[in-house]
């Protein structure tokens, strides 16, 4: 009994020195909890994120804190003894893990728009944690079954669709598969998201390494002083006080090329820019991206698919990788014999000045600009100066989105912001009610990615009282000495773009908010966007906005003819370069076999090659050692995206404009159609709803100038 007696009390003690260590670790997470802002609710207008209170040491505890609790919220829906219903199983899956949606939220933004080498660590520690966890979930037999045993039929409205929502990425992600398959699954999640972000940490390095420095300033004949002066104040910044530097962007073709006036200079940039991961050092991505595809194919053969596109497109608009590559074909054979035109044009003017040499990609840009100029007799430097940044978003985006929507902005200074370039507004429905909160980002930075997107900080769901908190982020050259920031109508049409994606954005109307607002296939999120970029040219709007920035006239007639007239100039160079990347991608996840793979520079010829898209001249947008879109930025068999969504908008357009153009009544029409359905509904049927039929090549061939029509 002695003998039993101290067990019983060893045993008691034990259980109390475990009682004491659950309340201490209760405790411990209770203060993270209460002490980490990214583990709060913000107290701010719609939860917009407390910047000033965010620190980088911030993100690792928050994300060990959620990751937890999201593990012990899915394990509770997982195993509940009740009967599963849509309350108990998908909404309760739809509004868990809070916590690691605010903090993954803030996070990556940070690390796409001002990133550092602490925030790097933390990216790449963390991303085969999240592709472990997301796992974790959509690979869970358990929950799976929960959601097969549901009833579809006796679901309506959002509640169906957001069901057949979870279905699709169950199914998507491999939930039927053996459980030994599922292990080998999530070994290739984990090490595609090792190989994503360290891709993009590469390229990142690629990038400013790729910077070209020049001693003299005759090197940089042509641009203006202030364009000089940004590259004496960015030298300077580099330690190489005296000297110029050029940065790159993440396009192929540099926007100043078009304005230098030295041809070595010009293929010096090029060069660079084109060579910039491929030169066997640490900004080199070739070896990164040749495993990400092999392991693409693998994880789709695993889920019974002959190719990664073939998996990647069922929940697309295009459904078939056939389907996509149907229409890049349609439009690449015009498109490049329309290029091809382009370039006689601009080898008869370099032969004219008795130039001597044959045209290059690092000369398009320059004699194209003086083709355009003697053709419609239009130069973008008597352009420029009517393009004062703020005032084209303000008097421009801004006076657009009150005119079609009538919605209005106020700028709020007492936001807290991430970085001092950052400003924000608050955004009123043509009510007058608060509707949003709305940040824009302006400026290049080396601590940036290069091109420009829209983020959700929040985003609006009406079951979870959210309204939408948004983030515009660009790659505009920021003025020094204080100098205005002058854009090229082409960064206009980027500013109304990229404000499409954030109309999309703030009049989502969804209860739900994994099928609110831009959440949406690929091939359809760019069409609001792309449709917003024919305001920039609507009279009304134009002459609103495009004052010069020194005489404050308000721009010509003539001069506005002369761009509508230029509008579909070197549109074969365009959508030739355009095509080309979309090819590509398509080319590396088509692969069937991994003997077919080939060295990234090897595979990328032939595959221009087969598709009738290797034109020397036309050099592809984006190159495949630098294609952040579809080796870290989510746009993997995905690129097609952005001329599929081109197709559906010049569709719509010519609806618009056969129906008296971008008035009020059809923009409100716009918006409840396709801007306030996020993906609650069958968007082929709304798209068809909103013109009248199914989308066609015919309007896309016209509009583009690339039809005799």
């Amino acid at each position: 009994m002695q003998f039993f007696s101290k067990i019983i009390k060893a045993s008691t003690m034990l259980i109390f020195i475990a009682t004491v260590q659950n309340q201490a670790l209760h405790a411990q997470n209770n203060s993270i909890k209460m002490t980490n802002p990214l583990l709060q609710k913000s107290a701010l207008q719609y939860q917009a994120p407390p910047f000033n209170l965010i620190k980088d040491e911030n993100f690792k505890p928050a994300f060990e804190y959620a990751l937890k609790s999201h593990d012990q919220e899915i394990k509770k829906i997982a195993t509940n003894p009740a009967k599963p219903t849509f309350k108990n199983t998908v909404l309760a899956l739809e509004i868990c893990g809070v916590d690691l949606v605010r903090a993954t939220g803030v996070f990556y933004n940070l690390t796409g728009s001002n990133t550092n080498p602490t925030l790097q660590a933390i990216e790449a520690e963390y991303a085969p944690i999240f592709s472990a966890h997301n796992d974790k979930i959509y690979l869970n037999s358990q929950l799976y079954k929960r959601f097969k045993a549901l009833n579809l039929d006796a679901l309506k409205g959002e509640d169906k669709r957001l069901t057949e929502y979870y279905l699709q990425l169950f199914e998507l992600a491999g939930a039927n598969l053996s459980p030994a398959d599922k292990e080998k699954m999530k070994k290739i999640n984990e090490e595609l998201a090792s190989l994503g972000t360290l891709f993009g940490n590469k390229l990142l390095i690629a990038r400013k390494n790729g910077a070209i420095l020049f001693d003299n300033i005759n090197d940089l004949a042509g641009l203006s002083s202030d364009e000089i002066a940004a590259a004496k104040a960015k030298a300077t910044e580099a330690g190489q006080d005296g000297k110029y530097l050029i940065g790159l962007l993440n396009t192929t073709q540099q926007p100043l090329l078009s304005s230098l006036k030295n041809r070595a200079t010009r293929e010096k940039i090029f060069k660079s820019s084109w060579t910039r991961a491929e030169k066997n050092d640490d900004g080199d991505t070739r070896e990164v991206l040749e495993k990400m595809a092999k392991l693409r194919l693998k994880k789709a053969n695993l889920m019974g698919k002959k190719s990664f596109a073939e998996w990647r497109l069922q929940d697309q608009m295009a459904k078939l990788p056939s389907t996509a590559m149907d229409l890049l074909a349609k439009i690449a054979k015009p498109a490049v014999a329309k290029a091809k035109v382009e370039a006689k044009e601009i080898q008869d003017l370099i032969d004219a000045q008795n130039g001597g040499f044959k045209l290059e990609p690092w000369d398009w840009d320059f004699y194209s600009e003086q083709v355009r100029k003697a053709k419609y007799d239009l130069d973008e430097s008597q352009v420029k100066p009517y393009f004062e940044l703020t005032t084209v978003l303000e008097k421009g985006v801004f006076f657009a989105a009150k005119q079609m929507y009538g919605i209005t902005f106020k700028e709020r200074k007492d936001l807290p912001v991430y970085n001092r370039d950052v400003v924000a507004y608050e955004v009123f429905d043509n009510d007058g009610k608060s509707m949003a909160i709305y940040y824009l980002d302006f400026y290049t930075r080396d601590n940036k990615n290069g091109g420009a997107w829209m983020n959700n900080f929040v985003t609006q769901s009406h079951y979870l009282k959210q309204k939408p908190v948004i983030v515009n982020v660009y790659n505009f050259s920021k003025p020094v000495n204080g100098n205005p920031s002058l854009i090229s109508f082409d960064d206009v049409t980027t500013l109304f773009h990229e404000f499409g994606h954030t109309l999309h954005g703030l009049f989502a109307n969804q209860n739900y908010p994994s099928i609110s607002g831009t959440s949406v296939p690929r091939d359809y999120v760019e069409f609001p966007s792309q449709i917003n970029e024919h305001a920039a040219l609507d009279p009304a709007v134009l002459k609103n906005y495009a004052i010069h920035y020194q005489t404050k006239e308000v721009i010509p007639q003539a001069l506005i003819d002369k761009i509508k007239k230029a509008e579909t100039f070197n549109k074969g160079y365009v959508v030739t370069e355009l095509l080309a990347a979309s090819t590509l991608d398509m080319a590396w996840h088509s692969v069937e076999k991994e003997a077919d793979f080939k060295p990234t520079l090897v595979f990328e010829k032939e595959a221009l090659q087969k598709y009738g898209l290797l034109v020397n001249e036309v050099p592809t947008r984006y190159h495949t050692p630098y294609f952040a879109h579809i080796w870290s930025g989510g746009y993997s068999a995905g690129y097609y995206a952005y001329t599929w969504s081109k197709t559906l908008d010049y569709n719509a357009f010519d609806w618009m404009q056969a129906n008296g153009g971008m008035t009020r009544e059809n923009c409100e029409r716009f918006r409840k159609y396709i801007l306030s359905v996020g993906n609650s509904v069958d968007l082929n049927k709304a798209f068809k709803d909103f013109i009248g039929h199914d989308m066609q090549i015919e309007p896309y061939l016209k509009n583009a100038g690339l039809s005799d029509k």
